[in-house]
């Protein structure tokens, strides 16, 4: 995997071109959405021994169901947003 570039504290960022910036934001929000909805789904079996296994596979199920829905939702979702919200005038 090749580096484009070293975030200001040394984390090392990949080299996507900008004009996907969109779908690296799908990625990220898809993925920790479904982090957060497993981890509820699966509290049941905390103190199991089964939580972070579960939690886990629930995750990464429910990642690749979502991540075309909001790849695919994200313009639809911001269209609406935009045709329900006004600009506020300036100063």
């Amino acid at each position: 995997m090749a580096f484009a570039s070293i975030a200001p504290r040394g984390l090392p960022m990949l080299g996507i071109p900008r004009r996907h910036s969109h779908f690296v934001f799908g990625v990220i929000q898809s993925g920790l959405t479904s982090l957060i909805a497993a981890g509820i789904a699966s509290f049941s079996l905390l103190g199991t021994g089964n939580f972070f296994g579960n939690w886990l596979v629930s995750w990464l199920v429910s990642w690749v169901m979502m991540l075309p829905i909001v790849l695919l939702a994200a313009p639809a979702i911001r269209s609406l947003s935009l045709a329900l919200t006004r600009d506020e005038p300036a100063g």
